[in-house]
């Protein structure tokens, strides 16, 4: 196999690699993979509303699926000021297809040339989707246009990055969401060879002294994976959204509730929170729930998912206390908010509820609110 068939062969499933044409001796190497449409479902439908909704930013008027740019770098390093982007990959939706396209730095006397093909990538989207690209990606870059006198003003895109997106819906549940997880665990495609990103800046180090591109093929395989993947977990991220009764596990819909109720999204939020309560995170769930009527000044809305909860014996002391003090403020029936009371403070005394710092804070709050109660019934 020669070397231009290597390379064809980095791309993936269903993808193929090319070497593009140069037409400057004086350039970076640019590569390019193109995938199938079938490998991205649903991407052009992509709306502009749900969108905006995720990622809690302004989209563009005119927005098209076709006019976000997907983009990763590979690094010499993991920060300081000498670390530099020997690798920047740029990804597209086409009506045929996804492409991404690589620019290689093959030595440092190159970096101006890769900046430059940066620059005109970023100009001709209208938003940059990246993977942690707030911390790393988008200030590296910014440093090492400033470092070589070009303009940095092509990033001043809206940007959306997936890392942030991600953990609202799926930190509760799965603790570490950096994307080789997040394909493993949520699209359900590990990978397999993958180089580990720790190795990749000794990689390009033996590269630079040997000049050999075979070391490179797993580097631009991996970030050609990286690229495409932003986009399948973009578009499965927004078909959740707007199916949230298809997501399977109980505390990605409450994560999902949480994150609705950020940008006041407050019917969508509590559908999630229904749909939640009936599984793992009832408890939680049904409490948000009642907040949130709460907070709208539904009042006997909040009550009745607290009675419900009493009913299913769901949610420890907390219905208990809460329609204690609905009852006493809101209904005025201080015998109620009494029993209520002498309820909460029975269940507190369990055995499962032990006896550390919090519970016995609980104890004497509760213990003081039924004394507090005891004078009011008296008075009346």
């Amino acid at each position: 196999m020669n070397l231009r068939d290597k390379l064809r062969a980095v791309g993936g499933t269903g993808g193929t690699r090319q070497s593009a044409p140069e037409t400057e001796d004086r350039d970076c190497r640019h590569f390019a993979v193109y995938r199938p449409a079938e490998e991205f479902p649903g991407a052009l439908e992509l709306s502009r509303d749900t969108l905006a909704l995720m990622s809690e930013k302004e989209m563009p008027e005119d927005f098209d699926p076709r006019r976000i740019l997907y983009l990763d770098t590979e690094t010499t390093g993991l920060g300081g000021s000498g670390t530099v982007a020997f690798l920047v990959g740029m990804g597209f939706l086409t009506d045929n297809g996804f492409e991404v396209h690589q620019f290689l730095m093959r030595d440092y006397p190159e970096e101006p040339y890769l900046l430059k093909h940066v620059a005109a990538g970023l100009g001709k989207f209208d938003v940059l989707c990246t993977f942690n690209g707030t911390t790393f990606d988008v200030p590296l870059l910014e440093s090492r246009f400033l470092m070589n006198r070009m303009s940095r003003n092509c990033l001043d895109l809206p940007h959306l990055d997936l890392l942030h997106m991600c953990r609202r819906l799926w930190k509760l549940r799965l603790g570490r969401c950096n994307l080789g997880r997040l394909e493993e665990v949520v699209l359900g495609k590990p990978r397999e060879d993958d180089l580990p990103g720790s190795e990749v800046p000794q990689r390009y180090f033996t590269y630079l002294k040997t000049k050999q591109i075979s070391l490179l093929e797993d580097i631009l395989k991996h970030n050609a994976q990286d690229i495409a993947s932003l986009c399948v977990l973009l578009n499965h991220m927004a078909e959740l959204y707007q199916h949230p009764e298809k997501i399977r596990f109980s505390e990605d819909v409450y994560s999902m509730g949480r994150a609705l109720e950020r940008v006041n999204q407050t019917e969508p939020a509590r559908r999630c929170y229904r749909l939640a309560s009936r599984g793992r995170m009832g408890d939680l769930a049904s409490s948000a729930l009642a907040v949130s009527y709460r907070r709208s000044g539904q009042r006997e809305e909040a009550a009745e998912v607290w009675r419900q909860m009493i009913r299913e014996g769901r949610g420890g002391v907390t219905p208990y206390v809460e329609l204690a003090k609905y009852e006493e403020h809101v209904l005025r029936d201080i015998p109620e908010a009494l029993r209520l009371t002498e309820q909460a403070i029975i269940r507190l005394s369990e055995p499962g509820f032990g006896q550390d710092d919090a519970v016995q804070a609980d104890q004497n709050e509760l213990q003081y609110r039924w004394q507090r109660l005891k004078r009011k019934l008296k008075e009346q």
